[in-house]
């Protein structure tokens, strides 16, 4: 399959990778069999290494069901985000329907919907829920933002039709639970706060603390193990350069764009780890 231009990430995601990628492609297995990503995200990697067979998870179930309705239902998915307006009164109304006791009736296209418009509307264009799960960034007062990007969702739906992509929303350790020697796993998971406050794990309510990283730590050893090429980013920190000692460890600096303090955007060191 020849690489696609528009197949791109089709959301602002924060700890999105499209900073890294030089980087990232540089240590990119020449050959492998399934790619396995456990933690999507807006996808920025799979959509550049677009591979013919892959495996790709994250714990968010509207993320994930965006995904699923781009692959399963494009046309009303569109028709649908043509009608959404780009008013202060009307995000708050998208931004609360999570707050209501029939959300989960909504269809799963609305529910998609919804997702693209909010993370397009938003402030800075995050994606955060509080602790009880419910989206809560406020309204973004873009003068003209993208909120049907056509191009961009037709390419990302032709290739989840055309290539092996299987979807899954789940625990990252059950979503590589199939991976087997001569498969590439890229690990990108919520990253060690580099300090206590500028802890950012609110992508879904549960967080990621140390015993998750840990938790983490054993599965890559497990899939290096088995015959697995393992490839995973995290903050360069003491505590994670610790966990991977045993590693090869390539540290580089990555812009940081998404902060609601200016002067925490910008660079700050990232470490890749590779058991290859």
């Amino acid at each position: 399959m020849s690489h696609h231009q528009l197949i791109q990430p089709f959301l602002k995601w924060a700890g999105g990778k499209r900073q890294l990628l030089p980087a990232i492609a540089r240590h990119i297995p020449k050959t492998y069999g399934t790619y396995y990503e456990p933690f999507l995200g807006a996808g920025a990697v799979l959509f550049f290494l677009q591979p013919k067979r892959a495996v790709v998870n994250d714990i968010n179930t509207e993320l994930m069901n965006t995904y699923v309705v781009i692959r399963d239902d494009i046309e009303n998915l569109i028709a649908d985000l043509k009608k959404h307006k780009n008013e202060k009164e009307y995000y708050y109304y998208m931004r609360n329907l999570d707050r209501q006791a029939d959300f989960h009736l909504l269809s799963p296209t609305l529910r998609a919907s919804r997702m693209i418009y909010l993370n397009k509307t938003c402030y800075n264009g995050l994606f955060r829920v509080n602790r009880k799960g419910f989206f809560n960034v406020p309204f973004g007062r873009y003068k003209n933002p993208q909120i049907v990007n056509e191009p961009v969702l037709r390419a990302v739906h032709h290739y989840l039709n055309t290539a092996e992509i299987t979807l899954l929303n789940t625990d990252f350790e059950e979503a590589v639970a199939s991976a087997r020697s001569g498969d590439f796993v890229y690990l990108d998971p919520p990253y060690d706060p580099v300090s206590d406050t500028s802890s950012f794990t609110g992508y879904s309510s549960d967080g990621f603390n140390k015993k998750e990283q840990q938790r983490l730590r054993d599965v890559f050893v497990e899939l290096d193990r088995r015959g697995c090429m393992v490839l995973l980013s995290n903050s360069a920190t003491d505590f994670v350069k610790k966990l991977y000692r045993n590693y090869r460890i390539v540290t580089v600096s990555a812009s940081r764009n998404i902060n609601s303090v200016a002067s925490r955007r910008g660079k700050i060191d990232e470490v890749l780890v590779m058991n290859y």
